[in-house]
């Protein structure tokens, strides 16, 4: 299972959270937001694929956020920001991801 597989299932059993992941993806930098299983790229054009995975092998994690759902860009309501994917790691392992 991939990161961003593993992302998408806890967003799957935490309906109540959004993600908003920052990573490095080839070398250039992204934001990913994931709700209730789906992601979607913040910063270009997601693919209509959704076997081609927004967050493939070889990405690096720079943070997480996780937020109160739905998201309004507008008004974010953090539940927490900054996390390493280190700090997140534990909330996928106690769901079994």
């Amino acid at each position: 299972m991939t990161v961003g597989d593993r992302l998408e299932q806890y967003t799957l059993q935490c309906p109540q959270e959004v993600l908003i992941v920052k990573a490095e993806i080839e070398g250039e930098p992204d934001e990913i937001a994931i709700f209730r299983g789906f992601s979607s790229s913040l910063m270009r054009p997601t693919a209509f694929d959704v076997d081609i995975p927004i967050l493939p092998d070889g990405t690096t994690i720079l943070s997480i956020d996780r937020l109160q759902g739905p998201y309004d860009p507008a008004h974010p309501q953090y539940l927490q920001q900054g996390l390493s994917w280190e700090d997140f790691l534990p909330r996928l392992t106690q769901l079994g991801l």
